[in-house]
């Protein structure tokens, strides 16, 4: 990864978002933020309770199929466990990522400042962060439901990935696993449709995420002022088919067979869903709109967003 210049070096530098903020106080901000606001998912959630008859497991308007005309075939029943495979799957797909984050923030921190807020905080969000994938682990097993791992060519992919990526592509990836499950899951725990268990864990989610996607903006915002062309080049072009393989990985094709429908009739109606690439526009808007901005989305590897459904 490439090493950033001293923040003393950085005084003044701004980006189209305007001033660069000083590292080590947005650090010390978010070390404050963690410990007024973490939590123990194995003492807040009550796993023992058993799930409540006739709610989703995921909000109906963001399960895969909705609105197709599978869909509409489908009996509410039938639905309700497709969410449930869904919530499951999503969970699996959020441990793959996990790890391979964790992975990054260590390589990022490898040879900084031990004693910094910057690395104390990036120390502080793998705890974070293996406390998730821990909670998902559970609620996969709570659920009934088997794992969902990805593709071995998306795992073989995301090493790769993980062993090669500039320090602005690791935090582009970053926000692009965190921002758009965020904005579905700032839907669905206050969604009382929703069983009591989702809920809680998108919570807990949502309020700890919320501290690394800040974290994540504001390394990525410096990384594309600081680091050198050739980083960014190959930021944008990674980050681009990185996008296109996330958001393939969204939605695991074993959930249809497990909840007797065909699979490739689900797939084919899910890629020509509307609705299903409104949901997934509308939730990647707020980091594209933000990529944009700072100049991660142009040339070849815009194009590879917009192949990848998640930029119009």
């Amino acid at each position: 990864m490439t090493t950033v210049t001293d923040t003393d070096t950085l005084a003044g530098l701004r980006d189209a978002l305007g001033l660069l903020k000083d590292r080590e106080q947005v650090a010390k901000r978010l070390l404050d933020s963690s410990a007024k606001h973490s939590f123990d998912p194995d003492k807040e959630l009550d796993w023992d309770a058993p799930f409540e008859e006739g709610k989703w497991f995921w909000p109906p308007e963001l399960v895969s199929l909705y609105g197709t005309p599978l869909w509409k075939r489908m009996s509410e029943e039938q639905r309700i466990e497709l969410s449930r495979h869904e919530a499951a799957a999503l969970c699996s797909l959020g441990i793959w990522f996990e790890i391979i984050l964790m992975q990054l923030l260590c390589r990022h921190i490898y040879d900084k400042n031990p004693t910094s807020n910057h690395v104390r905080y990036a120390l502080t969000e793998i705890e974070d962060e293996c406390r998730h994938s821990k909670m998902f682990a559970r609620f996969i097993q709570r659920s009934g439901c088997p794992e969902y791992p990805v593709s071995t060519v998306h795992q073989n992919l995301g090493r790769l990935f993980k062993t090669i990526s500039t320090t602005p592509g690791s935090f582009t990836a970053t926000l692009l696993g965190e921002e758009i499950l965020d904005w579905m899951q700032r839907l669905t725990f206050p969604d009382e449709r929703v069983q009591t268990l989702t809920r809680g864990v998108t919570r807990i989610h949502v309020v700890e995420e919320a501290r690394h996607v800040r974290y994540a903006r504001e390394e990525l915002r410096r990384q594309m002022v600081t680091a050198p062309r050739w980083s960014r080049e190959f930021t944008r072009l990674t980050s681009g088919e990185f996008a296109r393989v996330f958001s393939v990985a969204f939605i695991n094709p074993e959930v249809y067979t497990n909840v007797g429908l065909d699979k490739r009739q689900a797939m084919e109606q899910v890629r020509n869903s509307g609705h299903r690439r409104d949901v997934m526009q509308t939730g990647a808007r707020k980091l594209t709109d933000f990529l944009d901005d700072i100049g991660v989305l142009r040339g070849a590897g815009r194009k590879l967003w917009q192949s990848s459904g998640l930029l119009a």
